[in-house]
């Protein structure tokens, strides 16, 4: 069994792509719906949706889901939605699967980013003899109730079924798809997806042939695979550093770290206690001191591959008394001197140049 990696995500963070608010917004639109009052709620504006640097927290998206239950006419409304959403709308998530030469390992991989994708529901992904099962669980917050649990369920499902026909090709249909809907509240039905719909179930499923996981991509690529997926890992690592107690303290780093705020003076902002604060970041398995340190090596390596900047000018950026304190930093972080790796960088981007 395939599970996703652990990063504990805030509702309230606003982390994630807005792309799926953006899908519900429109379909809502067609419907003759104001953007206004479908993001009623939401502080977001319609024109803030298509931006790529637009981020939203899930708290965002659920409210989202629940105005447009509310506004819509349309029964079928969040499985069309899903079904609108292909992987050209996922970045390099998408991409990364697009490209992929081996479709279990597609699987995986969805499975694995799955948190890049504004995710309101937990998925893991089951092989077994001839069956290849998608478990879907909405998440657990006391604003997803029963009718919205079921309205995010059928999201996924017809979210999954796009990725997967984009995947595998327009054929693609499941075996079976299981909700835990009753029969008189399911809004799908053997028409609408392809296969039949088991109600009343334990799970809702994807249930698929393995044979389907046995064909060879056409778009695959190893060599753009393995390009794509090392940004997906940066992606990922991002969003761990972004969430949590940590994010926040690396937000107020970020604001001016040559002239940083003190621990104290951190802890007050965050309307806080010190010892409070330390054993927040402890529990996030790093201190106030990884964090000032990992920052200042990050604009270091930053700042010597992308300009032109003298030792001297990166030292008093990023905070240091004088460059041979930031000299003897950046051998601690790197094993390297300053110049010995900007001399490294140089070569490498020449050589990727000619």
């Amino acid at each position: 069994m395939t599970v996703e990696p652990t990063i504990k995500v805030g509702f309230g963070e606003r982390l994630h792509s807005a792309t799926k608010v953006a899908a519900l917004i429109d379909a809502l639109l067609e419907e003759g719906i104001p953007p206004a009052e479908a993001l009623r709620g939401t502080h977001l504006r319609p024109d803030e949706l298509h931006l790529p640097a637009t981020r939203i927290s899930l708290i965002q998206m659920i409210e989202a889901c629940r105005n447009a239950m509310k506004l819509s006419r349309d029964p079928h409304l969040a499985f069309n939605v899903g079904s609108s959403i292909h992987l050209s709308t996922y970045g390099m998530y998408g991409y990364a699967m697009l490209c992929s030469t081996d479709f279990r390992r597609t699987m995986e991989f969805a499975v694995r980013y799955h948190q890049l994708a504004t995710p309101l529901t937990n998925i893991v992904f089951e092989e077994k003899g001839k069956c290849a099962t998608w478990a879907i669980a909405p998440l657990p917050h006391p604003r997803i109730d029963a009718p919205l649990h079921q309205f995010v369920t059928e999201l996924q499902i017809g979210i999954h079924i796009s990725l997967m026909r984009d995947v595998m090709g327009a054929s693609f249909t499941p075996i079976r798809i299981a909700v835990t809907s009753p029969g008189s509240e399911t809004r799908l039905t053997q028409e609408l997806v392809g296969c039949p719909v088991l109600v009343d179930q334990p799970a809702a499923q994807i249930v698929l042939d393995t044979e389907w996981l046995d064909k060879a991509p056409t778009l695959g690529n190893r060599v753009t695979h393995a390009a794509v997926l090392e940004i997906c890992d940066r992606l990922l690592v991002e969003l761990g550093r972004r969430c949590g107690v940590a994010g926040r303290v690396r937000e107020m780093l970020l604001e001016n770290i040559a002239n940083r705020p003190d621990f104290e003076t951190v802890a007050k902002r965050l309307r806080t206690t010190e010892r409070t604060l330390r054993r927040q970041l402890r529990a996030e398995q790093t201190s106030f001191r990884e964090l000032v340190d990992e920052l200042r090596m990050q604009l270091a390596i930053k700042f010597l591959r992308d300009t032109d900047m003298t030792g001297e000018d990166i030292a008093l950026a990023i905070g240091f008394s004088d460059a041979a304190n930031f000299r003897h930093a950046f051998r601690r972080w790197t094993r390297e001197s300053p110049s010995e790796f900007k001399h490294l960088a140089t070569d490498a981007k020449a050589s990727f140049d000619q």
